[in-house]
């Protein structure tokens, strides 16, 4: 068994979307391998940074992200597999990038309870403490916004209301 430590940057940009990893920020990486009958076991963890937008009001964030892996990296034969130890190494680039850009946040935001952006005037509701969002109504559906306020039948104090016990 051995153990190792070390920092690489990162060799392109990991991860597409909203955040990623930028080509030349710095993974660290601790990594245990272990000889086993199979192949080569690699358990570690892998720490770097991401950056790009928060997903609701566009604004820059930067934030960490820490994965562990394990994989086995058998020995070359008859079986494929997708890792194999080459020449009595083996390459960790594949398996720590995979495992980064998995752990990425799908819809990342500046923070848990950010309210996003007024869908009127575009204004990020986080800069002002006292505000909402404003309803928006889809100019398609606006005719029915006044139905809706009518008074449905049965409901008007006025109207006479059916006794159920007494049919007559």
């Amino acid at each position: 068994m051995r153990e190792a430590s070390f920092d690489v940057p990162a060799d392109t940009r990991w991860g597409e979307g909203l955040v990623s990893v930028p080509a030349g920020e710095d993974v660290a990486v601790d990594v245990r391998l272990e000889s086993v009958h199979e192949g080569i076991l690699a358990s570690g963890t892998a720490r770097t940074r991401y950056t790009g937008e928060c997903g609701r009001c566009l604004i820059a964030i930067d934030a960490p992200v820490e994965v562990e892996f394990q994989e086995l990296f058998a020995y070359p034969g008859r079986e494929a597999n997708d890792f194999e130890v080459q020449d009595d190494h083996v390459d960790l680039e594949t398996l720590v990038r995979d495992a980064i850009v998995l752990a990425l946040p799908f819809q990342p935001v500046c923070r848990p309870d950010c309210p996003g952006l007024d869908p009127i005037t575009g204004a990020r509701l986080a800069d002002e403490p006292d505000a909402t969002p404003r309803p928006s109504v889809d100019p398609r559906w606006s005719a029915l916004a006044g139905w809706a306020s009518e008074p449905v039948e049965g409901e008007n104090d006025s109207a006479p209301h059916a006794d159920p016990d007494n049919e007559g």
